[in-house]
């Protein structure tokens, strides 16, 4: 039987609450991440998009692939307005900080589909002007089209860890000098009473979890004269409502980790499939105490609760950290990049017609 042709539109979004059942079911077949999924994606959308912009694909009626823009508000200095792949382009918002950030694709489509859908963005409303891509693979720059030039503004390793590269456990693969000094530090805590990880189970108590962690992350880095993550408002506003929108095998975990009574310290990590990311956290580094190494302590026992879960990978996202090169065994690159393209004048001008369709074979 032939295969179905494939057209490809940019079009405005009217309405982002009819889009989840759209981008759920592409979802579900693709290799996404958290980040590109519904759940985050979609969280808080209305507020985030103000003037969301959808490119797809879709063989038949069908979508095959998928990626939702905005395009930032005019600014009285500039003559252009940005468009941003899955963000706002407004800075408090955009503290959430996406990361393996792309066009959601659906598995085994032709490979040349993500060049064909920037090529059809490319082609209408926005042949001038910017387009700001966060957190993308490198894999992203060869399909952006070629009218367009690509000024790299950030790019951050990733480490991360294969839980299941062989059956042992996560303290046995870490270098000798790492897993003396865990054990030293596992065996201290335990002199203070036993540990436990505890996931929370339910959104109240998820709610509760995310708090304590805030408390201790702020306490921490405003310690240190930085802001920290939840100096904007809409940061711990979004992730409150992120903990009830998980769907079919994803989950947003809090977790508590404890020595008796005493509090090591709080994780929250996103799960989806059989990838974990480790996005963020807050331990007790009180003096007494920050010896013990209680972040390192925290990423051990929830590496190893996942290993013996089944679970894939444990990412720790982009960013250097002693810690995390001591816990990868793989590394992998994210870009923050920004495409420029000619004609700037042209930018913002609309078109007459709203959608843009290719066909193709």
């Amino acid at each position: 039987m032939a295969e179905e042709p494939l057209s490809v539109a940019v079009r405005p979004v009217d309405n982002l609450r009819a889009l989840a059942s759209v981008w759920t079911d592409l979802e579900a077949r693709a290799d996404g991440s958290f980040f590109q999924s519904w759940a985050w994606t979609g969280c808080l959308a209305e507020e985030r998009f103000t003037d969301p912009w959808l490119v797809s694909a879709h063989r038949g009626e069908k979508p095959v692939a998928l990626g939702l823009l905005n395009r930032a508000a005019r600014h009285p200095l500039r003559l252009d307005r940005p468009l941003y792949l899955g963000e706002s382009g407004v800075p408090a918002m955009d503290s959430v900080f996406v990361e393996h950030n792309g066009l959601l694709i659906a598995r085994g489509e032709a490979a040349d589909l993500a060049d064909r859908c920037w090529a059809a963005l490319a082609g209408v409303m926005f042949k001038g002007g910017r387009w700001v891509l966060g957190g993308v693979p490198r894999s992203v720059c060869p399909t952006l089209p070629v009218t367009g030039t690509i000024h790299v503004r950030a790019h951050r390793p990733v480490p991360y860890h294969e839980l299941l590269r062989t059956p042992a456990p996560v303290l046995d693969r870490l270098s000798s000098n790492a897993r003396q000094q865990l054990r030293r530090a596992l065996r201290s805590w335990e002199a203070i009473g036993p540990l436990r990880l505890e996931i929370a189970r339910d959104e109240t108590e998820a709610e509760n979890y995310l708090t304590a962690l805030k408390g201790l992350h702020q306490r921490y880095w405003t310690g240190r004269g930085k802001p920290g993550a939840f100096a904007e408002p809409f940061f711990e506003r979004f992730h409150r409502a992120l903990i009830r929108r998980t769907g079919i095998d994803q989950s947003v975990d809090l977790i508590r980790v404890t020595a008796g009574a005493h509090v090591v310290g709080y994780l929250q990590n996103f799960v989806h499939g059989g990838w974990v990311a480790a996005y963020q956290s807050g331990f007790d580094f009180s003096p007494e105490v920050e010896r013990l190494k209680p972040g390192m302590v925290c990423h051990l026992l929830a590496m190893e609760y996942y290993r013996q879960a089944g679970m894939r990978t444990y990412d720790f996202l982009g960013g250097e950290a002693r810690y995390k090169r001591t816990f990868a065994n793989a590394e992998t690159e994210l870009l923050w990049i920004e495409v420029r393209h000619k004609s700037p004048w042209l930018f913002g001008r609309r078109k007459a017609a709203p959608s843009y369709t290719a066909q193709a074979g």
